[in-house]
């Protein structure tokens, strides 16, 4: 079995956590109101989800 010669660098093992990294969550904008909600869910402003009514939002 292989066994490393030399200890990598600082520089060398940090290049692996190059792209480990929070990225910003996709928005989409709800068609019945406008505000901007994540996909695929119930809009928190409103509480429709397409055309349904899923929920009852206070005003």
């Amino acid at each position: 079995m292989g066994v490393p010669k030399r200890k990598h660098s600082r520089a060398r093992r940090d290049k692996r956590w190059a792209h480990y990294h929070l990225r910003p969550r996709p928005l989409s904008i709800c068609p019945r109101c406008g505000e901007r909600k994540l996909p695929h869910r119930v809009c928190p402003s409103c509480g429709f989800y397409g055309v349904k009514k899923v929920i009852n939002v206070k005003d």
